[in-house]
């Protein structure tokens, strides 16, 4: 199990369906903030939608797939990152992440989303690592950047939200970049 200590008052550590009232009290505060960044699917609407998202990553973590870690600052829940895709057989992940609006700029989800990096290539082993955007969302490429990721490119009209397509940036990091990842022979 993941789980990482990010500074003195704040951890990283599995979300899950146990844990749906707290999480859906989260998404309440968050939701207005993260919705046009994020998918309509991943947003619970109450207790019972927060349980149903939280048991589907629970179920896929359990096989060996994605997984949804949450972020708390001074024991609130105020954020979390995942593996959107995590698929160990083919080496690849994909990693993406939310957060409250008042939990901004204290570097929560940049060292969240390091802690879910070094997993994937010094325990797990995997290939490829992806970051995937809207484009005009400079706060999650900035995220990219700072862990090192590379642009590889625009999807244009990629991914529709409220009615709207919106152009998707793909970011991407090898094991070979990241440094302590297990290499194969």
């Amino acid at each position: 199990m993941l789980t990482a200590t990010l500074s003195p008052n704040t951890e990283l550590r599995s979300l899950e369906p146990w844990q749906s009232e707290e999480f859906a009290q989260h998404m309440g505060r968050a939701l207005e903030h993260i919705r046009p960044w994020v998918g309509s699917s991943f947003i619970p609407n109450d207790v019972d939608g927060a349980r149903a998202t939280l048991t589907r990553y629970a179920e896929s973590a359990a096989i060996d797939g994605d997984r949804i870690f949450g972020i708390w600052s001074r024991g609130r829940l105020v954020g979390g990152v995942m593996f959107v895709e995590f698929n160990a057989a083919a080496g690849t992940c994909e990693i993406g992440c939310w957060l409250e609006p008042g939990a901004e700029g204290h570097g929560y989800i940049t060292s969240a989303c390091r802690e879910l990096l070094r997993w994937a290539f010094e325990v797990r082993g995997l290939h490829r690592a992806e970051w995937r955007c809207r484009a005009d969302n400079t706060r999650s490429s900035a995220v990219a950047a700072r862990l090192g990721m590379t642009l590889e490119g625009v999807l244009r009209e990629a991914w529709l939200n409220s009615g709207v397509f919106h152009d998707m940036q793909v970011w991407s990091l090898l094991a070979k970049e990241w440094p302590g990842a297990k290499r194969s022979v």
